[in-house]
């Protein structure tokens, strides 16, 4: 961390800020300049934070050096980190797809959907049976009952499943019923105790960007899984709310690149919830290959029309499959496979 002192700084202000680095372990370096001291703390800044030290009489302002989040940072962890998400690498060379209905339904609607998943080439099954919705009149979910009829379907197309955890205390029911991928939503990006615990077991966990979530809060909030113990983590961009209302949200494209370059941990897009609209599907999933996503987690459905929720943004199995051979193309483009 570096303090930068104001120009009329005198001694007793130094060495105050001195004093309060040096109670916390840190050695400090001095180096006066002509206008301004900077004052250096050596070791590690992570016990310390800017508020401790911007109130202090004579500081102008004080900032860190390393990144806040250690765990997840490619600076302590140079090469890509592969998660095996039950059997299915993400975040190697292959660009892999995640696809599925928003909700489960019924035991037809969800055996359609994984044959259609399979058919497309798509390497793993999503399917919500706890749903977090706007209004508290919308269907919820099916529950536990979901989690049966998604592990049973896509049993049958030898698929791993991803569906969404939102209470901690159903936990140890999706370990029960062999969940093979965690899904933290928007809404609980930043549900601290929801993210400890997951940090507790070793099943992949996707941790999707919250709402109006910077890059950093977003890393913070993978950082408290991986300080849990569990490191592995997929990062998924589902867009962010702005002004614009012409669409669901706005996809961040640049995110994708800016975390490759901050995290080691694996990235990929959801860009249904970004479009909301089944239209913007393709077009949103080729653009997120092409910037370097490691993965898309895209809704189908048998009968988009019939869905219990978002019917809007659901493809059909035959449009999936039109979109995989698109997005074979895009990888092979920039060097990727699928």
């Amino acid at each position: 961390m570096i303090i930068v002192m104001q120009p009329d700084a005198g001694d007793a202000a130094i060495a105050a800020v001195e004093a309060k680095i040096r109670s916390y372990g840190l050695d400090v370096h001095i180096s006066r300049g002509s206008e301004r001291t900077l004052i250096g703390a050596v070791g590690d800044e992570r016990k310390l934070d800017p508020a401790m030290f911007d109130p202090m009489p004579g500081v102008e302002m004080s900032m860190h050096v390393v990144k806040p989040y250690k765990l997840v940072a490619r600076e302590w962890h140079k090469a890509n980190t592969v998660v095996n998400a039950g059997g299915v690498p993400i975040g190697g060379p292959t660009v892999q797809v995640i696809a599925g209905p928003c909700s489960v339904e019924t035991p037809a609607q969800m055996e359609a959907a994984a044959a259609g998943v399979a058919a497309a080439g798509a390497r793993l099954m999503r399917g919500g049976a706890f749903k977090p919705r706007t209004s508290p009149y919308a269907f919820q979910g099916k529950g536990v009952d979901g989690l049966r009829l998604l592990k049973d379907a896509a049993a049958g197309q030898r698929l791993p499943v991803v569906t969404e955890l939102m209470d901690v205390r159903m936990l140890d029911r999706f370990i029960e019923h062999g969940v093979d991928v965690i899904q933290i939503g928007t809404r609980n990006m930043q549900n601290f105790d929801l993210l400890k615990a997951v940090g507790q077991v070793t099943t992949p966990v996707i941790l999707k960007r919250g709402m109006s979530a910077t890059v950093s809060e977003w890393l913070m909030a993978a950082e408290y899984i991986a300080a849990g113990g569990n490191h592995n983590i997929i990062f998924c961009e589902r867009g962010i709310r702005t002004f614009e209302t012409a669409y669901r949200n706005v996809l961040d494209v640049t995110a994708i690149p800016v975390l490759k370059k901050e995290t080691h941990l694996p990235v990929i897009v959801d860009p249904s919830h970004a479009g909301g609209k089944a239209w913007m599907v393709p077009a949103l999933s080729l653009a997120a290959v092409a910037a370097g996503a490691d993965g898309l987690l895209i809704e189908i459905h048998p009968s988009p029309k019939d869905a219990w929720c978002d019917a809007d943004q659901a493809l059909t199995p035959a449009e999936f499959k039109a979109l995989m051979g698109q997005i074979k193309a895009v990888a092979a483009a920039v060097g990727r496979d699928t």
